[in-house]
């Protein structure tokens, strides 16, 4: 089952992207970074939506974790995969990729009950793994 996901959030994002039609694995691998942002955005944002209400402690802490969490996808984990794919360093932008699922299933763990981001969570550790399977093609 987890693979038939990934092939279709990897179809699903590569079909949406008219970059992808005569880009060659890095610029495909960059495509893939690029939905990976653009997840890790959304969440922080509706993080932050969320930590401007009414919240109870272990609802709140779990958000404040995502929080960190999610800033550093979206300041160290996107912008060295960018980097590295740039520059030819597949090893590095694996691993970034890599670690942003692991921010991800880090946040889901921050909640000790029902986390009110598991969807996002999941969503943003399935681009992680179809970024880091792509960039794997070029090592």
């Amino acid at each position: 089952m987890q693979a038939d996901t990934l092939y279709n959030v990897c179809v699903s994002i590569l079909k949406s992207d008219s970059r992808s039609s005569k880009a060659d694995v890095t610029r495909l691998a960059l495509i893939m970074v690029d939905a990976l942002k653009a997840k890790a955005t959304g969440t922080m944002n509706y993080i932050k939506t969320l930590l401007r209400g009414n919240l109870k402690g272990d609802v709140r802490r779990g958000l404040s974790s995502c929080a960190d969490l999610y800033n550093a996808v979206l300041e160290a984990d996107v912008p060295v995969a960018i980097e590295a794919l740039q520059n030819g360093d597949p090893k590095f932008a694996e691993q970034a990729a890599n670690d942003a699922g692991i921010e991800a299933k880090s946040c889901e763990s921050s909640f000790s009950g029902h986390s009110p981001l598991t969807k996002s969570n999941k969503s943003l550790q399935d681009v992680s793994a179809v970024a880091a399977a792509i960039v794997k093609l070029l090592l």
